[in-house]
């Protein structure tokens, strides 16, 4: 197996085990906690608040270091806070704030090990099949979203929430393994003599300067935002609709879209274009999280047109930052739009959750669609519009 083979088995391998935990960590704070829309909000809140706080940082670090020790320290680590669930379960001392500092501490390690993969992958694919690679990744990502939560309700089922966490644990410490076999020159980055302040502005110019790369970066983050209303007040609406059990199916059925949908996006672009292909799987996100609120099918039925419109848009905004971004500003550049990315959850998160609380469920989801497709149609009015990736293989 060749270093990209073993490299995307490891992420396939940590991926099952994230979706599995996905279901999990929500059915422990609905169910076995009791907690309400606001605290699922703080908890969503506390996955993706390391991007907010050091995520600039941390691509200044990648820039400096080495990044497949990052990625085997960082899944390592991940392994080992996950594990800690299932003992303090059955210690009877697990809690909404045990909880929420491990989740915090999880998003931290993949803060760091998420830029590390993401700079790492043009060390080991050409760059003219970079978007066949992220493609690849992104199919792989949805395969396991189908799975992962199916198999997360099973193990739920039959061994508890706390347990099922367990198996993402296991996942990240096997792809830790995985990553370590992997034989790939990576020559020690070239000390220079700055300022992390100096290198840190360095990445903001790049990414938000930059004629294309900003309007990209700026809608993606507005997406996020109004995504983590959405999403939040979406995990009580649909447990309440369909039950725990549901919440996982209602996820693979977002998994099945997205395989769907990526199968596709190569296609989609070469008729499109780049700037719409990423409008349109926006919208048809948006979409689905209206589309939830039609009836207890429909949960499912939004899901997998969510799905849809994450495989269209998935692969094609990483590879084009990929494409334009030269290898010393790689790690600088995916942690700067990351960090606001995910740091935006930090912020909608809470606000779904509290109007979630204060007015209505439907109404937190409704404001959440609305602010994604908003955000989506004005990246067509933007100098984006005329930006396109080379011809790349099918």
């Amino acid at each position: 197996m060749g270093a990209f083979g073993r490299f995307w088995l490891a992420d396939a391998i940590s991926m099952f085990g994230t979706y599995i935990t996905t279901v999990a960590v929500q059915v422990i704070a609905v169910v076995v906690l009791s907690a309400s829309a606001t605290e699922v909000g703080v908890l969503n809140a506390a996955r993706w608040l390391p991007y907010l706080l050091f995520g600039l940082v941390a691509g200044v670090i990648v820039d400096r270091c080495r990044r497949r020790p990052m990625m085997i320290g960082t899944d390592l680590g991940r392994a080992a806070l996950l594990g800690l669930v299932p003992v303090l379960a059955a210690f009877d001392r697990l809690s909404m704030p045990a909880l929420v500092a491990v989740v915090f501490g999880v998003g931290a390690l993949s803060l760091f090990g998420d830029a590390a993969f993401q700079s790492f992958l043009p060390r080991i694919v050409e760059r003219d099949r970079l978007a066949w690679a992220n493609v690849r990744i992104e199919q792989t990502s949805s395969v396991a979203q189908t799975s992962g939560p199916l198999l997360g309700s099973a193990l739920i089922k039959f061994l508890g929430a706390p347990l099922a966490v367990l198996a993402d644990a296991v996942s990240y410490a096997v792809s830790g393994i995985l990553v370590a076999t992997l034989r790939v020159e990576e020559e020690v980055p070239e000390r220079v003599e700055r300022h992390l302040l100096t290198e840190l502005r360095e990445g903001l110019r790049w990414v938000y300067r930059h004629r294309m790369l900003a309007p990209l970066s700026i809608t993606s983050h507005l997406r996020f935002l109004f995504t983590a209303m959405a999403s939040t007040a979406f995990v009580p609406y649909a447990v309440t609709a369909v039950g725990a059990t549901g919440l996982g199916f209602a996820y693979a059925a977002a998994g099945v879209g997205t395989v769907l949908g990526g199968a596709v996006s190569l296609r989609v672009h070469r008729k499109l274009g780049l700037a719409r292909t990423i409008v349109l799987g926006r919208l048809l996100v948006a979409a689905g999280f209206v589309l939830v609120l039609s009836g207890d099918w429909a949960v499912f039925a939004g899901q997998f047109v969510l799905g849809l419109g994450l495989g269209v848009e998935g692969p094609h905004d990483v590879t084009y930052r990929q494409q334009v971004t030269p290898d010393r500003l790689q790690g600088r550049c995916n942690a700067t739009i990351r960090s606001f990315n995910w740091g935006m959850i930090t912020i909608g998160a809470p606000i779904g959750g509290v109007i979630g609380d204060l007015v209505s469920l439907p109404t937190a989801i409704i404001v959440g669609g609305t602010g994604m497709t908003v955000a989506a149609l004005a990246l067509l009015t933007s100098a984006f519009r005329d930006a396109d990736l080379p011809s790349h293989p099918l």
